[in-house]
């Protein structure tokens, strides 16, 4: 499912007097005084790749990697130099802190340069710019894969419930586009740290939600290797505990089901001190009786629903502090984009 493209060229007129567009922080320049568009594509949602047309420009010194990683994060607004200068040396910079920054950004539109439809320091200028107090890396939406994503994700958001089809498909998807986990070759400052846990939350999120229109649809089955992957990923992460209790109890796997129930209490109780939620023993009482309910499709969302008032599900990340895995989906969005 494709994402539409905008296209507003920058274009040239005349003898080198460039006209730019309001929207100048996603597009591109053609020296040649055409219209063009760009088939850079720049990656983060695993390693960081910035490619035209399968071949790779993408830096190799670990500073710039960092520099321009922090940049497509924050794409097409200005990142200071201080958040520059905290991520790349966090609470110990060198005195030639700026200078040095400096020479990373001009080693990134160098790189920038190689691309061949970029192809001068002219041009990366307008990509890679310099603003009062930072930098700013125009990007085209479609361009950087986390746009694409959030493009899809909020397309099958909206698709939820009431055409569940499209929702897996779109959300399916977005969760395709990654490779692996995200930021994986890339050294990682405070901000970037930062960037990476909400991105994270975000993609559990949406297989969370990918999976709940599933079971609405009867994907029982198809289900079964994907929520095992996932419940020894994320072992105290109740609602997919509980998402996988359901799959299994409907695929005719009850004892299944309760031996997922009786590992997640254990873990719970030993690294948390804590039971399961009230929602997820209810579905095991249902289980245990074999409560009808449970195999209607349509009451897939009432069996899996917390009490009123109560949060949707409990993931603890590892080594981190108790979230809540329903939080609103705008707060991590905007964690991301920060």
């Amino acid at each position: 499912m494709a994402v539409a493209k905008s296209v507003l060229p920058y274009v040239v007129e005349g003898e080198g007097d460039l006209i730019t567009p309001p929207s100048a922080a996603s597009q591109l320049l053609s020296l040649s005084g055409k219209v063009c568009e760009t088939d850079v594509e720049f990656s983060v949602l695993g390693p960081l790749r910035m490619n035209e047309r399968g071949e790779s420009y993408t830096p190799t010194a670990p500073k710039q990697r960092q520099l321009l990683t922090l940049l497509l994060l924050n794409a097409n607004q200005v990142v200071s130099t201080n958040t520059c200068i905290e991520e790349l040396w966090e609470n110990s910079p060198p005195n030639s802190a700026l200078s040095t920054l400096q020479s990373y950004i001009l080693q990134l539109r160098r790189s920038l340069r190689r691309v061949p439809r970029i192809g001068s320091l002219q041009a990366a200028r307008l990509i890679l710019e310099t603003r009062d107090g930072g930098y700013l890396l125009a990007v085209r939406g479609d361009e950087l894969d986390t746009n694409r994503f959030w493009a899809l994700v909020r397309e099958g958001r909206a698709a939820l419930h009431h055409d569940d089809v499209r929702a897996s498909a779109c959300l399916s998807e977005a969760l395709l586009l990654w490779q692996g986990a995200a930021l994986s070759d890339v050294q990682r400052g405070p901000v970037l740290r930062a960037h990476l846990v909400g991105l994270e939350e975000e993609r559990t999120s949406v297989q969370e939600q990918r999976i709940g229109a599933d079971l609405r649809l009867g994907r029982h089955q198809e289900l079964l290797g994907e929520l095992s992957r996932l419940t020894a990923k994320y072992p105290m992460h109740e609602s997919l505990h509980a998402q996988f209790m359901l799959a299994l109890h409907r695929t005719g796997r009850r004892t299944q089901a309760l031996e997922v129930l009786r590992r997640l209490s254990t873990v719970l109780r030993e690294e948390l001190g804590l039971d399961p939620s009230p929602r997820v023993r209810r579905l095991h009482q249902a289980i245990l009786a074999g409560d009808p309910a449970l195999d209607l499709l349509a009451h897939t969302d009432s069996v899996l629903a917390a009490e009123p008032g109560a949060p949707n599900g409990r993931l603890v990340p590892a080594g981190g502090e108790l979230v809540t895995a329903g939080a609103p989906a705008r707060r991590r969005e905007q964690l991301v984009r920060r």
